[in-house]
């Protein structure tokens, strides 16, 4: 499993593959190829690269027109999940006379082959919409649904026989999905936690979180901050492994000049609240009445918050310096890092708890050389040393965002100066092939049935 590593700057669709005869991992993710979520397959390609046979299972089918490159690099099968209807304002058999036939074939193979262990899985199941109901006597149904899911993956991994792991990236609906399909085919199962699956309780109500962490033989996250809050809430903390996202740092990496006279401040991220770009709006506004001659640029996928910025800018007359722009491909966003003069995301908590961990753009702009400004949340500051390697200001803070931007924007030693340091900050412990490294040895230990200690 030492196969050399193919920088993802230079992707080889061709490159020798495991042996067919080896161990196979099954991989599960809500959504799979996503724009927002490449991080995932950059660590599937690199998995790969390294020796690792994986199959994918994706919960949704996505239908995004652009596809990173990497996505087309994979070799690893990817299948989706029969379509299953939502849950919400459904009365339960009438949702299951509808969706349960999309899933019978699947259920019959897995009932046929273990039927006491069906049947204990499926109790668990119900009694789960009980144990978690969200009142008095409404039932949680959506375990029901996430049963029929698991039973899918299952009848596929015992077909296929070579699986022998499953891992979940994200710690709620995906990781229940995973544990009950490990439950029903006798696998061991790990998972990823990321952000807002840990911290918003909605996701994982009651006890879910900590019997998922005391069932699955590791759980990876990608920040210290959220490891210590997954330790604080398991039985075991030595099954929790701190693994930062890492990032091709050959790919992402410094161009000559930037091409433009007027100075850019890019942000980039979907149009959600916990991004704080409606700070960032005013931050503008602030260096716009200080005479600051500047530009800005928002990349990112429109979400909940996208017509409120919008508005914000109309409102405040910034349309002739601040511009929004959709979802880009890895290759166009590296383009418009060269673009740019300097990177800001002011970062913020939401009252239900959801927050970013490290954002991967912000990775990104450091090791393009971008002095980055942002605040101290979550991971965030095990990515910044305020001061050194990018600058750190109070969330919800328009006026000290600005000033932070203007310095950046008009201290040219201040600018290089973070620019170096943001950039050997990546190298020295982002880079995707070190990170992946230590994940990829998680999984060789449990294939071969090591005990898996942090």
């Amino acid at each position: 499993m030492n196969a050399p590593v193919v920088p993802l700057s230079r992707l080889q669709p061709t490159a020798a593959p495991a042996s067919p005869d080896s161990a196979c991992i099954a991989y599960v993710m809500k959504g799979f190829p996503r724009l927002s979520e490449t991080f995932i397959a950059n660590e599937i390609y690199l998995l790969e690269q390294m020796g690792l046979r994986l199959r994918l299972f994706s919960i949704k089918r996505e239908d995004e027109p652009k596809v990173h490159p990497v996505v087309r690099a994979i070799r690893a099968p990817l299948q989706y999940l029969p379509k299953a209807t939502s849950l919400s304002g459904s009365f339960l058999p009438s949702w299951l006379l509808r969706n349960f036939p999309n899933f019978a074939a699947a259920h019959l193979r897995v009932a046929s082959r273990h039927p006491l262990r069906y049947l204990s899985v499926l109790g668990s199941a119900l009694a789960m919409s009980w144990r978690y109901r969200r009142g008095p006597t409404t039932l949680r149904k959506v375990f029901v649904k996430e049963f029929l899911q698991a039973g899918h993956i299952a009848a596929e991994v015992m077909k296929d026989g070579s699986v022998a792991h499953l891992h979940g990236h994200f710690c709620h609906g995906v990781t229940t999905i995973t544990w009950f399909a490990s439950r029903l085919t006798g696998l061991p199962f790990s998972f990823t936690a990321h952000a807002k699956d840990i911290y918003q309780a909605e996701l994982n109500p009651g006890d879910l979180l900590e019997r998922k962490l005391g069932a699955a033989t590791f759980v990876a996250t990608c920040t210290s901050a959220n490891a210590e809050v997954l330790k604080s809430r398991s039985p075991d903390v030595h099954v929790v492994h701190t693994i930062y996202h890492g990032l091709d740092t050959e790919y992402f990496a410094p161009a000559k000049g930037n091409g433009r006279d007027m100075p850019m401040i890019l942000s980039v991220g979907r149009f959600v609240e916990k991004k704080g770009f409606e700070h960032l709006v005013d931050a503008c506004q602030i260096l716009k009445r200080a005479g600051l001659r500047f530009g800005c640029l928002i990349v990112g996928e429109p979400g909940d918050a996208y017509d409120a910025v919008r508005e914000q800018i109309d409102r405040l007359d910034l349309g002739d310096c601040i511009r929004l722009r959709s979802a880009v491909t890895q290759d166009q966003l590296r383009e418009i890092y060269r673009q740019a003069r300097t990177f800001a995301l002011p970062c913020q908590v939401m009252e239900d708890g959801d927050r970013d961990g490290i954002p991967n753009v912000l990775a990104e702009a450091m090791a393009m050389g971008l002095p980055v400004v942002s605040t101290p949340i979550s991971g965030i500051p095990e990515l910044i040393d305020d001061g050194e390697h990018g600058l750190l200001v109070a969330p919800r803070n328009p006026a000290a965002l600005a000033d932070a931007l203007r310095r950046i924007l008009t201290d040219d030693a201040l600018h290089q100066r973070l620019s170096a340091n943001g950039r050997a900050r990546i190298c020295a412990r982002f880079d995707s092939r070190r990170t992946t490294l230590a994940l990829r040895d998680l999984f060789v230990r449990q294939l071969q049935r090591e005990e898996v200690i942090a």
